[in-house]
């Protein structure tokens, strides 16, 4: 039984990919890749959660746009989002008569996606998929920390949730950079129980990913462009570049996070860098994928992470487990 890094015989294409954020993401150093922004953040909706669900809706419609597709041609919709019961990816597809599969890795979510669609692909099952994932700064906030007018401090490990949300277009055939391989992670616990430091929750994950990976493969980290992680941030990123080698492994220059990409993180203050479903969702979407287009990048590691755990975890003292599921991307 296949337990490891699975290369897939017929590449699946992403043949277009859309990027929707607000109002910190946009005044980013990434800020004019994104396809789309909305300046408060509320995408014209009365709640936070509607205003998720209405900004993958937006970045699925561009997405579909751009492959010159209709949604009727869609065999099925792999989505998910950060708040109890992926509600806002629930509602976002609702206007989409299309499969839904709801998904839950938390900032992991649209490399699950991304994997779920190349296999169902490469295999012949379906010929074209959407893979979409979102978070919300407001929504995730207030489901997992504080209301939002309570105004805590944040501790210099924390990360900031990205409004924003990232939506794919996958087919058997057409132009564009395919999916070579992916490698589903396994849940890795360390013992860490700060929810404020998801960095190092989940650091150990990506070790246990990507050793198996070189392992697997017989390949180390300088044969690829880039390996990019998403999103550990700065304290998780340390962790990773400093225990891989203690497994023999050099992460080199080429190695970066997504949740220190986004931001300028001294300039917007963003303590660790960035966090969320939709932060590896738009930095792919507008910054990677166009770097392999136009032929700055071929050949990366996407290395989506989450921290699987809820309110109710946390206040348990719980320890949070890790998730780092491996997508190899090529031009």
């Amino acid at each position: 039984m296949q337990k490891g890094y699975i290369e897939l015989q017929k590449p699946p294409v992403i043949v277009s990919a859309a990027s929707v954020v607000g109002k910190h993401e946009y005044e980013g150093p990434l800020g004019q890749f994104f396809d789309m922004h909305d300046p408060d953040g509320s995408f014209g909706q009365k709640t936070w959660e509607q205003a998720e669900a209405e900004m993958q809706r937006q970045a699925i419609n561009i997405a579909l746009s751009k492959a010159k597709n209709d949604a009727k041609n869609i065999d099925a919709l792999f989505s998910g989002d950060l708040i109890n019961q992926c509600i806002c990816s629930a509602q976002g597809t609702l206007s989409y008569d299309i499969p839904f599969f709801g998904l839950y890795g938390a900032c992991s979510t649209i490399a699950e996606g991304l994997i779920l669609s190349s296999l169902l692909i490469s295999s012949g099952i379906y010929e074209s998929t959407i893979a979409a994932a979102s978070s919300h700064n407001s929504t995730a906030e207030r489901q997992y920390r504080f209301p939002l007018e309570y105004g805590g401090q944040r501790t210099p490990t924390a990360q900031w949730t990205v409004t924003g949300a990232g939506a794919y277009v996958l087919m058997s055939d057409g132009n564009g950079p395919h999916i070579a391989g992916v490698m589903p992670g396994r849940t890795v616990e360390r013992g860490i129980d700060d929810a404020n430091n998801m960095g190092a929750a989940m650091a150990p994950a990506v070790i246990d990913t990507l050793t198996r990976y070189f392992t697997q493969t017989g390949t180390s980290p300088a044969d690829y462009d880039l390996i990019a992680t998403g999103d550990l941030g700065v304290e998780g990123h340390g962790i990773v570049s400093e225990l891989m080698k203690n497994e023999g492994y050099d992460m080199g220059e080429n190695y970066n996070d997504c949740g220190m990409l986004i931001y300028d993180i001294e300039k917007q203050d963003m303590h660790a860098g960035a966090s969320g479903c939709g932060c590896s969702a738009v930095v792919l979407a507008a910054s990677l994928l166009e770097r392999i287009k136009c032929g700055e990048l071929n050949d990366i590691l996407f290395i989506g992470t989450g921290a699987l755990m809820n309110p109710m975890s946390v206040q348990q003292g719980q320890a949070i487990p890790g998730i780092a599921h491996l997508v190899r991307i090529k031009k």
